[in-house]
This record gives C-alpha cells, sequence and structure tokens, in this order.
C-alpha cells in the first residue's frame, strides 16, 4: 500500500522560500512520475510541477523561473522549492503518484503566503 505523506507548508511572506517534501512508502517511487498540484479556495485543482522517473521536468507558467521540483529516489523523497512566491501561491499543495493505473494522492499541506 502507498502513502504520501507532505510536510513543510506554513506562512511565508511574498519573495520568501519555502520547501515543501512528500514522503512516500512502498516500492514504486522510483519508477513513478510524481507531480505536485495545488487547490486554492474556490478553485479547481492545478498541476504545479511533475517529474518523471526518468528526470524529465514539467511546470506550470505561473511557477516557471520561481518554484523548482526534485526528487531523491534514494528516500523516496518528492521536493517542491518555493522561491519568490506570491499571494496567489496560496493554497493547499498535494502530492501525487502515478503509475500506469495506478494513481495516489496525498492528504495536502497548507501553504499561505502573505506579508
Amino acid at each position: 500500500q502507498v502513502q504520501l505523506v507532505e510536510s513543510g507548508g506554513g506562512l511565508v511572506q511574498p519573495g520568501g522560500s519555502l520547501r515543501l517534501s512528500c514522503a512516500a512508502s512502498g516500492y514504486i517511487f522510483s519508477i513513478s512520475t510524481m507531480n505536485w498540484y495545488r487547490q486554492a479556495p474556490g478553485k479547481e485543482r492545478e498541476l504545479v510541477a511533475s517529474i518523471t522517473s526518468g528526470g524529465s521536468i514539467n511546470y506550470a507558467d505561473s511557477v516557471k523561473g520561481r518554484f523548482a521540483i526534485s526528487r531523491d529516489n534514494a528516500k523516496n523523497t518528492l521536493y517542491l522549492q518555493m522561491n519568490n512566491p506570491r499571494p496567489d501561491d496560496t493554497a493547499v499543495y498535494y502530492c501525487n503518484m502515478r503509475y500506469g493505473l495506478m494513481d495516489y494522492w496525498g492528504q495536502g499541506t497548507q501553504v499561505n503566503v502573505s506579508s
């Protein structure tokens, strides 16, 4: 059974930095595509960044140049480095793992960007 546990959320000032982590259990982390999604109040969940098992990376246009996704397969951990966050980055951030038809989600971590 796969479990995903996010951590690192909280309050950050605009222009600051924050790093989110997602610890995964199970044996398929290294062969899965890992994603960060977010959902702001009243809005649909949106894809923020993704990284394949081979290391290919994609970002939403809104975070390009500010956020960085990375993974440590030895630690079964996914990261999202948030640099220069803006108030409109405020949302619950979710970790997602996909492999074939398997699709797993974490419980989410709240990020508030405010001065």
